[in-house]
């Protein structure tokens, strides 16, 4: 072979290897007894910096070490002081575990970066695409290998459900006023697809509610700002996993 040849032979190994690392989020949290996504959050807009020092190839390691069945990694620089490099640094650190691309995905051009920064899945919101938009956004997530956390907020967003994520997830929430409030799992538990991998989202900050939002139908949980807050959110989410 020339010398072309030989540069195309190897990009295709390449491909093939970052194929065979994608790792499931779906299957993560079924296989998984806590259920855990565990998110590295510097900042968010509602409060400020959270951790702004946090460092991404520490924590996401350290969470997988602890007990997490996945990794929640923000990327949105502006609002949420995250970065796609971030991603790509907890995976040189060593995590192996699936990594959830969170940002506010509207374009395809996003899912491109998830797939290069070496995420799993990606987060799309109802809330910020039409159902047609999204539709598409998941098929195309798929077909570039990514698994698709499906988001819901409100009653009204229950029409997405019929469009074939992999997981759906509760937002506790509101992304309007960012007020949180849990209860929003426990109303819309009933009315999601029985057969659905269900995730609640934020405003976890008690081993408890976990029991009972697993009573409810859920499998997956995200907690971010409950272990981020403490000096080592890695030791932080080993004792909450304690508890359980």
């Amino acid at each position: 072979m020339d010398i072309l040849e030989n540069i195309i032979a190897t990009k295709r190994q390449e491909m093939e290897e970052m194929r065979r690392q994608k790792v499931s989020l779906r299957a993560a949290l079924l296989a998984s007894p806590t259920g855990i996504i565990a998110e590295f959050k510097r900042r968010s807009p509602s409060k400020g910096w959270i951790k702004e020092g946090g460092r991404p190839d520490i924590i996401p390691l350290s969470y997988q070490q602890n007990g997490a069945s996945a990794i929640s990694i923000l990327t949105d620089e502006y609002y949420f002081g995250g970065h796609d490099d971030y991603v790509r640094t907890a995976r040189a650190s060593g995590v192996t575990l699936p990594i959830l691309y969170k940002n506010f995905v509207i374009d395809e051009a996003q899912l491109y970066a998830a797939v290069l920064c070496g995420a799993s899945a990606v987060l799309l919101i109802a809330a910020c695409l039409s159902k047609p938009a999204c539709a598409y956004l998941i098929e195309k997530a798929h077909t570039l290998g990514l698994e698709v956390l499906l988001e819901l907020h409100s009653e009204s967003e229950l029409q997405y459900v019929d469009l074939p994520a992999d997981v759906i997830g509760v937002n506790n929430r509101n992304l309007g006023t960012f007020i949180t409030n849990v209860e929003n799992s426990f109303r819309l538990a009933g009315k999601l697809p029985k057969e659905a991998v269900k995730v609640s989202e934020s405003g976890i900050s008690d081993p408890a509610i976990i029991r009972d939002l697993r009573n409810a139908g859920f499998q997956g949980f995200l907690i971010g700002e409950t272990f981020m807050h403490t000096n080592n959110p890695g030791k932080a989410l080993s004792e909450f996993i304690l508890r359980l």
